[in-house]
């Protein structure tokens, strides 16, 4: 006989429940971790393929994704996959990465507002139509009973319908209206609501005319404005918060001669951190062990890397290059320089959110106008015939004919036309108003490494060297991962030299290479490192045994467009100035090469941002063209601002236009659209005035009924549309 096998009963809910518990919690410990990176050098979508194969194939990532528009890649992958590893294979396959915070972006992933404000448009325009098709039998000679069932249906129709889609403006009246003051969808949703109330009550005294259709029709007009305006900026973000998911979120600390990882919060002013190579700054801080090169052009546009070692300051954000290095912190979190600027850039936001656009400057006299308009008219029919329900009807009419749909369809028609043509040349518009304020620049500010250049040293005199020498130096520049060596390397090798024979390579942190060639000692470096005298010029000095240094001289090559761009813009009457965080030299020898008169060296961040702020004080409007966190404050500072594709994210997304392509040469003409585009915008403003000049007389005359008035609207809107596809 076999016994039953029955599961143990444990007598304590509890302990029953642990097991599952410890193996719930197990899983989630196993759980794939998120890891945004920073990838500016992505611009297609063969970069996307590369990106996602290569980060893909790493172990432990279980997938990978690449925002174009953002340049940013999201990876899922086990918790024992670090950043550094993924920056790893990216640079490898020769996309520069940088970690952001994810906790920091989690606020930008998605565009909430421009799908529900889609999903309005379409359940007005579906209504409309219906309705449209209804008035239409009414217009044709349906009376009675007939008539009546036709209202009651479009009531049916419209009164959700108003409801749902209605919403955006009767948020943003409500707001203004609490707040004491006026703006465009006040009258807006006053017309909407009088002509479904008027409407209604029409159609319950078995009325002859009622104003669905036309409620309706504004509605969907008007909300296909504002759908045209938010697409316009959709893309814009904080940059205050990039530069905030900039600061790395952990670093090696120090304790008790061992290191341990921890979250970047936890550190405190006189701790000791580890910042190995390839490694960014955590902290402010002074450098008490090791030597390297610390690559600062991020933050102050410098080209060259500097040499780091005891006693010597760095800031968070800062690339440590060559060699590691233990740094005693001295400020940290919001007490870092990279905090600092952040707070920089969102003052500089704040000021910028001042800019009345005109659509606004219009609503501040139409708004209040309309108002006292349709009262006057309500309070003379009554005087006039004193029948309240006459009074009310001519009161709504008016409201509704003289509805700011064509001021509505102004601006934001003709900024999706202009942004469409400078899409075409290469040029990204992100903000509502940029268009506007770029047509009112007066002054033009550039950044010089990587905007006015490419940002990357360039050999002059490679054909100056003798063939020995080139072999020799490609020897030692293969072994290092300075800017220079790699610059040198990718030269002599596009120029078909092989490397010599060189043994026993080693990297000096902060120095250069040595190695052995023919047993002779050969040295690839800083000019104090093998005795070579000081030149103006960027170079990297190689040393034979005992023999006469040879300089290998380099120069930042300009950026395509570049002397084209500066051209067009001091013919177009505009001042040009230069503004670069490097050498008094270097800057001196950019301006001269593109005619530029005006130039500052050695600017750090705040000295940009001030310098824009003094000549916005003096009456100048700033065009303001950079592409470095050091760049940031002064983009944010500016009248309107562009930065390339190409830029660090929290530089592209300071900036009210982006320059797709490497091609400085469409800023100039720019500015020619720009100038088109507000011409646009005031006919069309033009259009709308004299479009009330004849509508309003109708209306506060009882001419207008509910036919003339959505045909009037409908003819008005149509036409702005028009003329703003002019542009095209």
């Amino acid at each position: 006989m076999t016994a039953t096998m029955r599961p143990n009963i444990s007598a304590c809910p509890a302990c029953n429940a642990a097991p599952a518990a410890e193996a719930l919690a197990e899983r989630e410990a196993q759980k794939d971790v998120r890891i945004a990176l920073s990838v500016p050098a992505v611009h297609c979508a063969a970069c996307i393929v590369a990106i996602e194969r290569a980060l893909a194939d790493h172990p432990g990532v279980t997938s990978a994704r690449v925002n174009l528009t953002l340049k940013r890649a999201t990876i899922e992958a086990e918790p024992d996959v670090m950043p550094e590893d993924l920056i790893g294979v990216l640079d490898r396959i020769g996309y520069e990465a940088h970690e952001l915070d994810v906790g920091t972006l989690s606020a930008t992933q998605t565009d909430k507002a421009g799908r529900e404000l889609l999903m309005r448009l379409a359940v007005a325009g579906f209504a409309s139509m219906n309705v449209m098709l209804l008035s239409v039998s009414v217009w044709s000679g349906a009376a009675d009973a007939t008539r009546d069932m036709f209202h009651w249906i479009s009531a049916a129709i419209t009164l959700p319908t108003i409801a749902f889609s209605g919403q955006p403006f009767f948020r943003n009246a409500w707001a203004a209206l609490k707040n004491a003051r006026l703006n465009m969808d006040v009258p807006i949703t006053l017309a909407i609501v009088l002509a479904v109330v008027t409407s209604l009550w029409e159609t319950s005294l078995s009325g002859e005319h009622a104003y669905f259709d036309a409620a309706l029709a504004l509605t969907f007009f008007l909300l296909a404005g504002r759908y045209l305006d938010h697409r316009t900026r959709a893309i814009a973000r904080s940059a205050a918060e990039e530069l905030a998911a900039l600061e790395v979120p952990r670093a090696f600390r120090i304790e008790d001669g061992e290191e341990r990882q921890v979250p970047v919060a936890e550190l405190t002013v006189g701790d000791l951190i580890l910042v190995r190579p390839g490694g960014r700054m955590p902290v402010d801080g002074e450098i008490v062990a090791g030597t390297s090169e610390i690559d600062r052009s991020l933050l102050t546009g410098e080209t060259i890397p500097v040499y780091g070692g005891p006693g010597q300051a760095v800031s968070a954000g800062e690339v440590n290059l060559t060699g590691p290095l233990t740094v005693r912190a001295t400020a940290v979190g919001e007490e870092t320089s990279l905090h600092r600027m952040a707070d920089l850039v969102a003052i500089a936001e704040s000021g910028r959110s001042r800019y009345t656009s005109l659509a606004d400057s219009a609503a501040k006299l139409y708004a209040p106008g309309v108002h006292i308009l349709s009262a006057l008219s309500f309070v003379g029919w009554y005087l006039f015939t004193f029948d309240v329900r006459t009074a009310l009807n001519i009161a709504a009419a008016v409201l509704i004919i003289t509805c700011p749909c064509a001021l509505g369809l102004a601006v934001p028609a003709v900024t999706t036309a202009a942004s469409g043509r400078l899409f075409r040349k290469g040029m990204l518009i992100k903000h509502s108003t940029a268009l506007e304020r770029l047509a009112q620049v007066d002054t033009v500010v550039f950044d010089k490494t990587g905007t006015l250049t490419a940002g990357a040293p360039e050999v002059m005199n490679l054909g100056q060297v003798s063939t020995r020498d080139i072999g020799i130096a490609l020897a030692l520049a293969e072994s290092s991962s300075h800017p220079l060596a790699m610059s040198l390397t990718s030269a002599a090798r596009a120029a078909g030299f092989s490397p010599e024979d060189v043994s026993q390579i080693t990297e000096v942190p902060g120095y250069g290479t040595r190695g052995v060639w023919n047993g002779r000692e050969v040295f690839l470096g800083r000019a104090s490192w093998v005795d070579a005298p000081r030149i103006s010029r960027t170079a990297a000095w190689l040393r034979v045994g005992d023999e006469a240094p040879q300089a290998f001289e380099f120069t930042d090559r300009l950026r395509d467009g570049a002397e084209e761009a500066v051209a067009a813009l001091k013919a177009a009457g505009k001042d040009v100035y230069l503004m670069s965080g490097d050498t008094t030299a270097a800057v001196e020898e950019m301006a001269g090469r593109l005619g530029i008169p005006h130039w500052l060296a050695e600017a750090l961040p705040a000295d940009k941002a001030a310098r824009v702020q003094a000549m916005a004080k003096e009456g100048r409007h700033v065009l303001m063209v950079g592409d470095g966190l050091n760049d940031t404050a002064a983009l944010a500072a500016a009248h309107v601002s562009i930065s390339p594709a190409s830029a660090l994210d929290a530089a592209r997304v300071a900036s009210d236009i982006v320059l797709l392509g490497g091609d400085l040469e469409p800023i100039g003409s720019a500015l020619g659209t720009a100038g088109s585009a507000i011409r646009r915008i005031r006919e069309n403003f033009r259009i709308a005035t004299l479009y009330n000049i004849i509508a309003v007389p109708l209306a506060v005359a009882g001419l207008a009924t509910p036919l003339i008035a959505a045909l009037a609207m409908s003819a008005s809107s149509i036409t702005v549309s028009l003329n703003a596809l002019r542009l095209r």
